[in-house]
């Protein structure tokens, strides 16, 4: 009897190990994480075809937009097959945008940024002839107003609050001392060299001026897989001095813009800037106040509301400022909407609560890159340029680039960074592509629709001239310095420095199987939690 009953004490001590290791192995199975993609067996076929595998996540997102485009085409010809054959005016602006996609896509399989194929895609457009749009200029117009409008919601949405008040002196510095230098000196060299006035010189100055934000987000990106620059807020302060320097330019060509195409009295022409800012100021500041309220918080389609009032806002501070005279007023007033707003939504929720807004708008900006860049580069025709023009717009640029690097290295002094340091935030500023794409027109379209004079669209034309020469010779320029620089340039971040959680630990007790994580990686919660379904098995 004795014997029989050891036999099942023992048989029930095994059978209760084995549940406790059948619960262990089924739960460190559900905590293992799937194999990564790019763990599997690397792909060995064609060159072509391993460079498409490698960079199909970024391949695949333009090719998603042509089908997006396909698909409406074929419901478009369904419908209105008047408008949708393929000799219509829509259908080649259509043609225009498809073709400087697939361009883009193409340059990319050369290390070279897409706006340069989508830009030089519109440049051979209309110099073999098909970039003749009749009647539909207001069409044109209303496509860069958009990129405008796109462009500085997302600059007012990136502008961090926090990091402002942190680093303000410096980006203050980096922001104004180098946009001075470069738009005074080029002024001065377009008033000499090509009999610019000073007015317009400064109009150059301050499209040339204007840092890309696509070129500097997407080597930064790039930056942070390596991380590199990551352990003195050197990111931060680059984003920041984009940001800043962007919406400082685009606000003061407003300003200048309304002079420059004012019809009335002195007095007037010189009431356009104060009289814009304080239009810009106020509209964006109620308007961005208003989408904090509205919709709430804990609507459903939040997201979805805040995205189409936000464009909605930039639309009508752009379009609307130019109804009531005051164009000066568009680009602050639509900055100030989508800033006001994010600052009310971190505020509601300090997790990026704007980032779902930002996410969007950045999707929008796929499908209006092409459209920006195609249509500055359709304005390109060889039959007329000037070769002087052209040289002199270079030297422009040269000489307008070397002083900012000089204006930003001093303005890098007394922030404790070292040498190499301070040099890649001067290189920086150097790319040069989406501001110019959306601002190097503006002029030239003013001028059209007021039917102003030869010599205004002769002024009007060489912005646009030099906008294109300033990307195309500082857009791949800049993002090859800032890559090739960066590992010399900046310190790599060690890995006890690195702030990713550490894979989590099971510890096991005789009632439960918990999951201890690390506290001093800022997610222990103390103690421990339960995996899966407790299940108290105990020894009689």
């Amino acid at each position: 009897m004795e014997t029989d009953l050891a036999a099942v004490v023992t048989t029930d001590r095994f059978n209760t190990t084995k549940v406790n290791e059948d619960v262990l192995t089924r739960t460190s199975a559900t905590l293992t994480p799937p194999p990564k993609y790019h763990q599997h067996e690397e792909y060995m076929g064609p060159k072509i075809w391993r460079r498409i595998v490698k960079n199909w996540p970024t391949i695949s997102q333009p090719l998603a937009i042509l089908l997006i485009v396909l698909v409406l085409w074929t419901i478009s010809y369904s419908i209105l097959p008047q408008y949708s054959h393929p000799e219509s005016t829509i259908m080649r602006i259509i043609f225009l945008f498809v073709g400087a996609q697939i361009s883009g896509i193409i340059v990319t399989f050369i290390k070279l940024p897409d706006m340069l194929g989508m830009l030089f895609f519109g440049v051979l457009y209309t110099n073999v002839g098909l970039a003749d749009f009749s009647g539909f200029g207001g069409l044109e117009a209303f496509l860069r107003e958009m990129a405008l409008v796109n462009i500085m919601l997302l600059a007012g949405l990136g502008l961090d609050l926090q990091a402002f008040k942190k680093l303000w002196f410096m980006i203050l510095r980096l922001t104004l001392v180098p946009t001075i230098v470069e738009v005074a000196i080029i002024a001065v060299l377009a008033y000499f060299l090509l009999s610019m006035p000073w007015l317009w010189g400064l109009l150059l100055g301050l499209v040339v001026t204007a840092v890309s934000p696509n070129v500097v987000v997407t080597v930064m990106l790039k930056l942070k897989e390596e991380k590199l620059g990551m352990n003195k807020g050197i990111h931060t302060l680059i984003y920041a001095m984009t940001t800043c320097n962007d919406v400082v330019s685009i606000f003061v060509f407003g300003v200048i813009l309304g002079v420059v195409f004012s019809t009335g009295s002195l007095t007037e022409q010189l009431l356009q800037g104060p009289v814009g800012i304080g239009i810009g100021i106020v509209f964006g500041f109620l308007y961005g106040l208003t989408m904090v309220v509205l919709p709430s918080k804990r609507s459903k389609y939040r997201d979805g509301l805040r995205f189409v009032l936000t464009v909605l806002g930039g639309c009508v501070a752009v379009i609307g400022s130019k109804a009531i005279g005051y164009p000066s007023a568009g680009a602050l007033g639509c900055t100030m909407v989508s800033f006001v707003a994010g600052v009310g939504w971190k505020r509601e929720n300090p997790s990026n609560d704007n980032l779902p807004v930002a996410q969007t708008l950045d999707l929008l900006w796929k499908f209006l890159k092409p459209i920006s860049f195609s249509l500055i580069g359709k304005e390109v025709r060889f039959s007329v340029l000037d070769g002087k023009l052209v040289g002199y717009g270079l030297l422009l640029i040269l000489v307008g680039s070397l002083f900012r690097l000089g204006g930003s290295y001093i303005s890098t002094l007394g922030g404790g960074l070292t040498r190499k340091e301070r040099a890649y935030i001067t290189i920086s500023g150097i790319p040069k592509a989406t501001v110019q794409a959306a601002l190097g027109p503006i002029a030239l379209d003013l001028a059209r629709s007021l039917n102003s004079t030869e010599e205004i669209h002769s002024l009007a034309n060489n912005v646009l001239i030099i906008s294109v020469l300033a990307i195309i010779f500082t857009a791949p320029l800049g993002a090859i310095l800032m890559l090739r620089l960066a590992p010399i340039c900046l310190e790599k971040q060690q890995e006890d420095e690195e702030t990713s959680p550490t894979p989590p630990q099971l510890t096991t007790v005789p009632s439960t199987i918990t999951l201890n994580i690390n506290e001093h990686n800022g997610i222990g919660i103390g103690g421990g939690f339960a995996v899966g379904t407790k299940k108290m098995i105990s020894h009689s």
